[in-house]
């Protein structure tokens, strides 16, 4: 009859220490239906082979065990021997895979991997910016070697970048030797009296390429007009280039509203012109004011008179709690509205001690 031995198998998971792999052996001995007893081909771990393709062995045959490609032996014996009662001598002869070195990531790249046995796989990736030069992939090879060298993370690079005609790029940072890389920016400009028609923004790409020229164009502005109650500085009567500014101001008792200066734009219009807007008389004979910050007469008050925008306060009395509060009021295009509440003061309180007026008493 067949008589089965089963030789258990070992395994250690652990990266730093050997992965022992069952090389016990399931062999399978008994009569060959021939008169004289023998051992019949032992069934061995896929790992292991014989050096010979017999099926039927008779007793004190030897068989050598070897391990197959991609593997080392590990412990014995490493022969076998066909007893007179139809079974193997007892082996502990193991094969476990063999291991490649653990490999070290690119510079400005990543690797990924399980682990560095025979048939282990290495990923190779760049960092964004850079271009893998190599192989993305390795594979551990039977000789514990890795089957491509480790590959090269290469800056991409885009040269420098195109300028237009009548521009000029100013880089964010200094450029030497010709190259640029990923990332590198810079702002484009136009000499004058040209305009730029684009992004003024440029940046290197991942692609290698620069983002998109903008032009340089000549741009021209009509003669600008005069204002109302006002005057310019340049009364030319002549088309300005783009950029090119003309300055206003307003006659006596006047005061500008918006901007002073003018500026040709790119779409050759003026920026918005300002206006001379009326001064505004204060209409106020006996009272304390809040003027640029500052508590007053009206009487202190040189000129009774402010300008378009300026604001005045004047002081109103709460009867019922015997306190007072200010009231801001502002000129507007010759117009200062006083509020309902404010009540000038008679010429006696007026000229009696400031400190009885509505500016000093309790403030609600």
């Amino acid at each position: 009859m067949d008589r089965t031995v089963s030789i258990f198998q070992l395994k250690m998971e652990d990266r730093t220490s050997f992965i022992l792999l069952s090389s016990l052996l399931l062999l399978t001995c008994g009569t060959s239906g021939q008169d004289n007893a023998g051992c019949v081909r032992p069934i061995l771990d896929a790992k292991i082979e014989l050096a010979t393709n017999q099926t039927h062995f008779s007793p004190g045959v030897p068989i050598t065990l070897s391990c197959k490609q991609g593997y080392t032996p590990v412990s014995g014996p490493r022969r076998i021997v066909c007893t007179v009662d139809g079974t193997w001598t007892n082996t502990r002869y193991m094969c476990i895979p063999k291991r490649c070195p653990y490999p070290d990531p690119p510079a400005h790249g990543e690797l990924y991997y399980e682990d560095t046995v025979y048939l282990s796989t290495i990923n190779y990736t760049c960092d964004e910016g850079y271009t893998l030069n190599g192989s993305s992939t390795a594979v551990c090879q039977a000789n514990a070697t890795w089957s491509t060298p480790a590959p090269e993370c290469k800056a991409v690079s885009c040269g420098l970048a195109p300028i237009p005609q009548f521009g000029l790029i100013i880089y964010d940072k200094t450029v030497r030797g010709g190259k640029t890389y990923f990332g590198t920016g810079g702002t484009y400009r136009c000499l004058p009296p040209y305009a730029l028609f684009g992004n003024p923004r440029a940046e290197c790409t991942i692609s290698g390429t620069w983002t998109r020229t903008p032009e340089c164009r000549v741009v021209t502005c009509p003669p600008p007009d005069n204002i109302e109650k006002g005057y310019m500085s340049n009364e030319d009567r002549r088309d300005f280039d783009f950029m090119e500014t003309v300055k206003y101001g307003c006659n006596d008792n006047y005061a500008l509203d918006g901007n002073m200066e003018i500026v040709c734009q790119q779409d050759g219009n003026w920026s918005e012109m300002p206006s001379c807007k009326a001064s505004c008389p204060v209409e106020i004979q006996r009272a304390k004011i809040e003027y640029n910050g500052e508590k007053i007469l009206i009487s202190d008050l040189k000129i009774k008179v402010i300008l378009h925008k300026e604001i005045i306060s004047v002081y109103c009395k709460d009867t019922v709690r015997n306190c007072t509060y200010p009231i801001p009021t502002q000129c507007i295009d010759g117009v200062l509205k006083l509020p309902e509440c404010f009540e000038e003061l008679s010429e006696f309180e007026y000229n009696l001690n400031s400190t009885s007026h509505p500016s000093e008493i309790q403030q609600c």
